[in-house]
């Protein structure tokens, strides 16, 4: 797919007008009262680190009462529509196109919305559009998607936002919605992915030509298209293009507020009956949920407060051991939007002083390293296969294609977890049994594949498919490059050419051994060795 930067456009931003609003004292105490707190004048010295619901909300309420009073960046979003205004035969309100943001608070691309509807003073829809045996999804990630989803239903209901679950194709369900409600503008999130990128194209057609619809990048902290029109081949180019521009765009969310144009739209929302769609949807039910995430905004919450709290001033030094828990363990929840990137860099950047080294590295992971995912799958449409590599990788793969693999694997010997090496078996057991990988061993697990595997295409094919079965964050932009990383060297140098890698870094039991107790780790996992 050609990838093009749509233009922007203050007709449909309304960024230097302030949207009108009628919202009472009582409509504002609603906001607040939906997260069970009380507003103080002044944040709680005692609490200030305390990372929940109601203090996150008090820090939104602390910079604006509502997103009508907050500077909006008008670089945040851009119109794919021909069409740039809201046009005044249509007054059926405003619709948040959810998808993979899947949260109501610090979300730009629903507040973005919102500040749109006020403006026209028109009523405000959000609608999820589940595509059933989406691309073989599982149960287990069904399960963590569609807690969240709940979750964002009552809290939309608690601020008379109506949510509409949809279901099937996602260009036929949300046109016909948006003839149906009449509606005035739609906007949507954004998705580097090809499939997410060919849904937006199929609605842009799809949507009547005078709706306009506007997109905007509420996973990353400064917007995909602001940073670079362009791959970026290396994290220190990236580096430099983000932080020059991360004043600007790391700041502080407002709330959405309790919206004061849908007392109409409300009475004739219907409730969703969650429970009756997981027991009917298609999917691979072998796959079975894990104890250790519980999803939705809430349960990120809690994580976020115990790696702050916990784990935060280990992570610099201990994060690339295996055997100690010193990582965020955040990326479900980042994966599905069910909480904000931005809102977890905020809260982290609170113990600077306290974990100064640990707050930079983590920072430079969630920003940096995240972001250069997404710009690799944006502009590189070859992201999940071999052609999508620099062309040294690819000359030293091929060049050392024919070379012996002894021992060798196949698909079903790797997802059983049937190799003579304990620790790959190990790190197989845990993304299996708990959906998660520890990062440093993603990269040796990943190599092993390439070694082991008939060819470097298999290997990938094969490292894709049991990240993408597995694990909570599979089919995600971050998976991809892990892999485009450990096997064909994406986003590093060259290095001494070996057997079957070539030029490609290698990594082997031994160097693991050097750098953590492997057999510690074996045995929390029971791995065992198959010869």
């Amino acid at each position: 797919m050609k990838r093009t930067m749509s233009k922007t456009s203050n007709e449909i931003h309304g960024i230097n007008s302030n949207p009108s609003s009628n919202e009472s004292d009582d409509d504002e105490t609603s906001d607040v009262e939906a997260f069970d707190h009380t507003p103080s004048s002044e944040t709680d010295k005692r609490t200030s680190h305390i990372i929940s619901p109601r203090s996150l909300q008090q820090r939104r309420l602390d910079t604006a009462r509502s997103i009508s009073e907050f500077h909006f960046i008008k670089k945040r979003v851009r119109v794919l529509s021909s069409e740039n205004k809201v046009s005044e035969s249509r007054c059926g309100g405003v619709l948040y196109w959810m998808s993979r943001d899947a949260r109501v608070q610090d979300n730009w691309a629903l507040l973005f919305a919102q500040r749109l509807a006020l403006k026209f003073e028109l009523p405000f829809l959000i609608a999820f559009c589940l595509v059933p045996g989406h691309l073989n999804t599982t149960l287990r990630q069904y399960e963590f998607l569609m807690g969240g989803l709940e979750e964002v239903e009552c809290e939309c209901r608690k601020l008379s936002i109506p949510f509409h679950l949809l279901i099937g194709q996602v260009d036929e369900r949300l046109s016909e919605m948006v003839r149906l409600h009449n509606i005035s503008a739609v906007v949507c999130d954004f998705n580097p992915l090809r499939e997410a990128q060919l849904h937006v194209e199929n609605v842009k057609k799809a949507l009547p030509v005078d709706v306009p619809f506007t997109q905007v990048d509420a996973h990353n902290v400064v917007p995909l298209w602001v940073t670079s029109d362009k791959q970026e081949f290396v994290p220190f180019f990236m580096r430099r293009r983000i932080n020059s521009r991360l004043e600007a765009f790391l700041t502080e969310f407002p709330p959405v507020t309790k919206h004061p144009h849908n007392k109409c739209v409300m009475i004739s929302c219907i409730s969703v009956d969650w429970k009756a769609i997981l027991s009917t949807i298609q999917c691979d039910r072998s796959v079975q949920a894990v104890e250790w995430a519980k999803p939705g905004y809430r349960a990120a919450c809690l994580q976020l407060q115990s790696f702050c709290t916990k784990r935060l001033r280990l992570y610099n030094e201990k994060r690339n051991d295996p055997t100690i828990d010193a990582q965020s363990g955040l990326s479900p929840w980042f994966h599905f939007g069910q909480i904000s990137v931005q809102r977890c860099i905020l809260e982290v950047m609170r113990y600077t002083s306290k974990f100064k080294a640990s707050v930079e590295t983590f920072c430079d992971a969630a920003i940096i390293y995240r972001e250069l995912a997404d710009n690799f799958c944006y502009y590189n449409e070859n992201y999940d296969n071999l052609k999508g590599l620099y062309g040294w990788a690819i000359k030293t793969l091929d060049e050392h294609r024919t070379d012996e693999r002894n021992p060798s694997y196949t698909l079903s010997q790797f997802e059983q977890a049937h190799t003579h090496d304990d620790l790959w078996n190990a790190a197989q057991v845990q993304l299996a049994n708990e959906g998660k990988m520890h990062g440093f061993l993603r990269m040796y697990w990943a190599k092993k594949i390439l070694e082991w595997a008939a060819t470097p295409e298999q290997a990938l094919e094969i490292a894709i498919y049991l990240n993408d079965k597995y694990s909570l964050d599979g089919r995600d932009p971050n998976g991809y490059v892990g892999c485009m990383w450990a096997i064909g060297g994406l986003h590093d140098g060259g290095y001494r050419p070996r057997p079957i890698f070539g030029k490609v870094r290698y990594m082997n039991y031994k160097g693991c051994q050097r750098k953590f107790d492997v057999a510690a780790f074996v045995a929390r996992y029971d791995a065992e060795v198959h010869e």
